[in-house]
Order: C-alpha cells, then sequence, then structure tokens
C-alpha cells in the first residue's frame, strides 16, 4: 500500500468533523429510535440508557465473560482500546463496536425471549414496503425492450445508486439536506468492470453487500440480470451475519427483499422467481463471514475469505463502509492510486459506492478541483456523488 504518513487514520475526537457527529449525534439518535421501535423491557431500556451515556461520555469497556464472541473481539481490539475514549480510537472500530453493544443491550445475542430480533427490522421493513419500492420495480417493465448495453447501465447504475437509501445515513444532518440534490459520477470505471465479466456464463461473482431494503434489491436485479445474460454463471452474495450499521443486509433481508420481488407484478416478479430458483439449484450462493461485522479494514482478512475472494472472477464491495474497509479508513490525498491501496487485494475487485464519508481514493486532480471549488468538501459526505473503480491484477 502507499505510504500511509500522509494518511493519518480517522478517529471522531474532532469536533466539528464527519466522524465526530457520527459519533456524537448520530449514535444517539439511532438508540433513540431502536426504543420507540419496541416494546422493549425495562432492563432493556436501562441497557440503552447505560450505552447512550457510555458510548457520548464513557470508556470502551471489554464485553462480558460469557458473551459468545468475547475472544474474536479481543482479537480485533479490545483488549487494546478498553479504558480509551470511543472517539479516541480508529473511528471504524468505534462504528462497529458500537453496533455490537446496541445488540447486546437489547437481548439479540440471548438467551431469552428477544434473542435473533432485529432493531432495525421495522425501518427496513417499511422502506421495502414504501411507495418508491413500487415505483423503482414498475420501471424494471420497460427495460425488456431496450438494448443490452442500456439494460446493463441501468442495472448497474440502479446497484449504484440504491446506496443512497441508506437509512443511517438520513438520519445524519448531511443526508437531510442533500436529500434531493443531483447525483454525479467522480469516477467511472464500468468498461473495465463489464470487461471483467464477458465470459460465457462461466464467471463467478462475488457481491459484497451493503444495505438491505431499496438497496439490496437493485443488488439482487443486477446478479439476476448477469446470471440470465451469461455474463457469470454463478454469483455469491456476501451478507453481514448480524444486524449492523442500521440497515446493512442480513441473510433475513435477503429473503424479505426476494418475497417482495417475487411478489410483484411484471418484471419484478419474474427476477424474484429467478433468484428464488437459483439459490434452490446452486448459482445463487449466500455467505455471512464472521469477518464480514469486523471492525478492521480488508487487508487484515482471514485466509479462507481471502481463498474466496481470490477464486472470484470479480469481487464488488458495494457502499461506504466497505470502501473504507477495502481502501483503509484513513483520510487518504483524493489522487491517490485506487490500484496501489487495492493491491493487496487477492483478485479483481470493483467498487461501487455512493459517498457518505471522508474516505476517497482514485481521483485526477481536475475532478478533485472542480469538487472542492463548486462544494468545498462536503462532496465527500453528501452522498450526491458516486464512483464506480475498478482494479485487475496483471
Amino acid at each position: 500500500m502507499p505510504d500511509t504518513a500522509s494518511a493519518p487514520v480517522l478517529l471522531g475526537n474532532q469536533p466539528g468533523s464527519f466522524p465526530h457527529s457520527v459519533l456524537a449525534e448520530r449514535h444517539p439518535a439511532i438508540i433513540r429510535q431502536v426504543r420507540e421501535a419496541f416494546p422493549y423491557e425495562p432492563r432493556q431500556h436501562r441497557a440503552l440508557d447505560e450505552l447512550l451515556v457510555n458510548c457520548t461520555k464513557g470508556e470502551i469497556e471489554p464485553l462480558p465473560a460469557d458473551a459468545h464472541d468475547r475472544d474474536l473481539w479481543e482479537a480485533w481490539g479490545v483488549r487494546e482500546y478498553a479504558g480509551r475514549s470511543w472517539f479516541d480510537v480508529p473511528w471504524l472500530w468505534s462504528e462497529s463496536w458500537f453496533y455490537r453493544r446496541l445488540l447486546q443491550a437489547v437481548g439479540y445475542f440471548g438467551p431469552g425471549p428477544w434473542q435473533g430480533i432485529d432493531p432495525f427490522r421495522p425501518f427496513k421493513l417499511a422502506e421495502l414496503d414504501s411507495q418508491e419500492t413500487d415505483e423503482e420495480l414498475a420501471a424494471l417493465d420497460d427495460l425488456a425492450d431496450r438494448s443490452a448495453e442500456e439494460q446493463d447501465r441501468a442495472l448497474l447504475h440502479g446497484s449504484l445508486w440504491g446506496n443512497r437509501a441508506d437509512l443511517g445515513f438520513r438520519l445524519s444532518a448531511e443526508g437531510a439536506r442533500t436529500a434531493a440534490a443531483a447525483p454525479g459520477l467522480v469516477a467511472d470505471d464500468s468498461d473495465r468492470l463489464w470487461g471483467l465479466l464477458s465470459g460465457a456464463g462461466e464467471a463467478t461473482l462475488c457481491l459484497v453487500a451493503d444495505n438491505a431494503g431499496r438497496e439490496l434489491v437493485p443488488d439482487l436485479l443486477l446478479i439476476a440480470h448477469l446470471l440470465a445474460t451469461g455474463r457469470i454463471g454463478r454469483a455469491v452474495l456476501h451478507v453481514k451475519p448480524y444486524p449492523y450499521y442500521v440497515s446493512d443486509a442480513t441473510t433475513a433481508d435477503v429473503v424479505d427483499a426476494l418475497r417482495r420481488l417475487a411478489g410483484g407484478r411484471g418484471a419484478a416478479a419474474a427476477h424474484g422467481r429467478q433468484l428464488w430458483s437459483a439459490l434452490a439449484d446452486g448459482r445463487l450462493v449466500l455467505r455471512a463471514h464472521p469477518f464480514s461485522s469486523a471492525p478492521l479494514p480488508y487487508h487484515e482478512m482471514p485466509g479462507d475469505l481471502r481463498a474466496e475472494f481470490a477464486s472470484a472472477t470479480l469481487t464488488i464491495v458495494k457502499g461506504d463502509l466497505n470502501y473504507r474497509r477495502l481502501v483503509g479508513d484513513r483520510l487518504w490525498p483524493p489522487t491517490t492510486d485506487f490500484t496501489d491501496v487495492t493491491a493487496y487485494f487477492p483478485g479483481p475487485v470493483a467498487a461501487l459506492r455512493t459517498l457518505k464519508s471522508d474516505v476517497i481514493t482514485g481521483l485526477d486532480s481536475r475532478m478533485e478541483a472542480e469538487l472542492v471549488a463548486a462544494e468545498d468538501q462536503r462532496w465527500r459526505t453528501s452522498g450526491t456523488h458516486a464512483l464506480i473503480q475498478v482494479h485487475s491484477p496483471g
């Protein structure tokens, strides 16, 4: 990777910074939303109150001795960070730790009656059942008469821009201000992406999903399109092993999205049935690797995950969080070469991401200058810009 001396790890301890606003404002807002979404019992309300104080004013504490994943989190940094402020450790780590502690507070890991109850499920379902989703699915019927190139572009960009539906982003003031702003691509390697998926139905695609709901649906539609057109013969969809970052996709969310498609009309229903069959016959495979919810960048991925990505024709990494994990959660100079920061990745990789945090690489100097001149630094976090970046070894 490039010299990291000029690219500090992002922390949340600078008031006014985007990471600080997430830790100080977004996380408390999420606690309040989760509290109101379920008829939780007194012990859960007490635990949520304690988490609210701890995550904003307290210090990082180890997991309980009987926590099923205590050893895993100790390996991921709890021993190193215990006793320190949430704001003084890497932002990527603090955010992941928040969601692990939130699930503990609501009893997700049990034992007990609330075991396995996704605290974000009401928000995910509301989005999946929205009129906006109806309109997006109805638009699929118009694609059938379009050229193959137009279909490719529409479904790829649907997957790319679906990331704007991120529920966690909507909770932020930045997201509320810019929801209606016009989008723009700051980097576009889509020709290289399609070049890697030009095989005769023998290619394997790994897609590392980000959000559920209105983002997961276009991700699934892209997979259905690639299977139907013979660009790939098999897809591996990586989801989170438990609820994470408000709206990140789990296996249950995939099932909900497939039911939404299959229960629709026209092309949407046909795609839903196709994907349902693909799961049944092994052309579509789900993975929920523990590392998918790790507070670490992908260059620290374990060997079994590395081997899976190495065997894929292409791995598509979706969303802002996965981009941060792919390139390293650092304040890179925007013109840092994307190929350099992803050189460690074991196979061809593509990033599809709308910009919702400060991390960015791979811009040319002209594009950076235009963005800064037009918007100062808000383009980094507003969700109004996006990128498609590809690195293919060799």
